[in-house]
């Protein structure tokens, strides 16, 4: 078991409020794992409940095999980095990490080694004697990781912490986190509404929704294959075709649509009669120009036009009519002549079945029964 973190039926209610839904998770001990989810979905409640702040209305947080119930923050094997990163600016770089470890009543020479030791780790060993206010945002970031570090926890904790930076620093610090993950074999909890922080640096992601865990798995399973048709939408681009199911075999679903019959993956026991949707990857769209073969033509085709072409270098977004008012997106590659494809011109797109998945319209089973 090592330290795993159990979730056992955790329930989080504020009054009439439910903020987290019979949670049931194990994370595993060394693994970095992301809960991800739009603001107010109860993603920072479990942090607050796993860390201590405050304890579960229904079911148990353990750690190690071991209740947390009754233990505050400071007996438990967490540290947390807030969002905010609470970093003293009097303090020197140094003295932030250590910060920790003084309060334990450590003496100031092993302080200063277990300080240096973790300044090594993020690559700050010049950077002791300075203010935090001296450093950058990308620095004050690695900083707070150590500090968290210091206390040798056996998870951290981390809510949101690289949302006030910029795109390019974020991106630089999702590299920087996991590999401080990696080399520490710390257990990272680690909560973002932003799916690319989650993807590039979980091992597994819980996706959520009111308070609810849709879906837990690797970053590749969640993207590839949601549950869920929030997940399907949420993580990603995905385009969505709603409809009713005329077929239910073999594995498959064949929904009747606005754009006509479209075949998908059914691997949530869609059934005839039911209401569900199709959705599709627009990297697994195809432009369709008629050089394709019989042979080779894939598995659903609809005819549409063309909204607009958004260039972004290397890649183009193709934008055409979809239903209710909705855009469907396909990404092309920059390789080929896109001056015919003025709005309004008419094109056929495509997608083959098993890059598609066939998905219950939310509610639509609670509102049958």
């Amino acid at each position: 078991m090592g330290m795993d973190v159990e979730l056992d039926r955790v329930t989080m209610r504020f009054g009439d409020f439910t903020a987290v839904r019979n949670a049931d998770l194990t994370i595993r001990s060394g693994e970095f794992f992301s809960f991800l989810g739009p603001s107010g979905c109860g993603k920072t409640t479990i942090l607050r409940m796993v860390s201590g702040f405050i304890e579960p209305s229904e079911g148990f947080v353990r750690i190690g095999g071991r209740d947390m119930a009754g233990l505050g923050p400071n007996k438990r094997p967490t540290a947390l980095i807030f969002q905010n990163l609470a970093l003293f600016p009097l303090m020197k770089v140094w003295e932030n990490i250590a910060f920790g470890l003084e309060v334990r009543g450590i003496g100031k020479a092993a302080r200063r080694k277990r300080a240096e030791e973790l300044l090594d780790l993020i690559a700050l060993t010049d950077q002791a004697d300075k203010l935090v206010t001296e450093l950058s945002g990308g620095q004050r970031q690695r900083v707070a990781t150590a500090r968290a570090l210091a206390v040798e926890p056996e998870v951290l904790l981390l809510d949101e912490p690289l949302s006030a930076l910029d795109l390019k620093l974020r991106q630089h610090m999702r590299a920087e986190l996991r590999a401080i993950q990696k080399k520490t074999g710390v257990t990272f909890i680690y909560i973002t509404h932003d799916q690319g922080e989650a993807l590039t640096m979980s091992d597994r992601i819980g996706v959520m929704s009111q308070g609810v865990i849709e879906q837990v798995g690797a970053p590749e399973e969640v993207y590839s294959r949601p549950h869920t048709a929030f997940v399907a939408t949420f993580v990603g681009e995905n385009n969505p075709f709603p409809g009713r199911v005329d077929e239910a075999r073999e594995g498959y679903a064949v929904l009747e649509t606005s754009h006509g019959r479209l075949r998908a993956v059914n691997r949530e026991g869609l059934r005839a009669g039911d209401e569900a949707s199709i959705f599709v990857r627009p990297e697994r769209c195809q432009l369709l120009d008629g050089a394709e073969t019989a042979g080779s033509a894939p598995d659903n085709t609809l005819l549409t036009a063309v909204e607009r072409v958004d260039l972004e270098g290397a890649y183009v977004n193709l934008f055409v009519r979809g239903d209710q008012g909705r855009s469907l997106i396909v990404h092309l590659t920059n390789d080929r002549d896109l001056t015919g494809l003025a709005p309004g011109r008419q094109v056929t797109i495509g997608f083959a079945a098993d890059a598609a998945v066939a998905l219950p319209t939310p509610g639509a089973a609670a509102a049958a029964a």
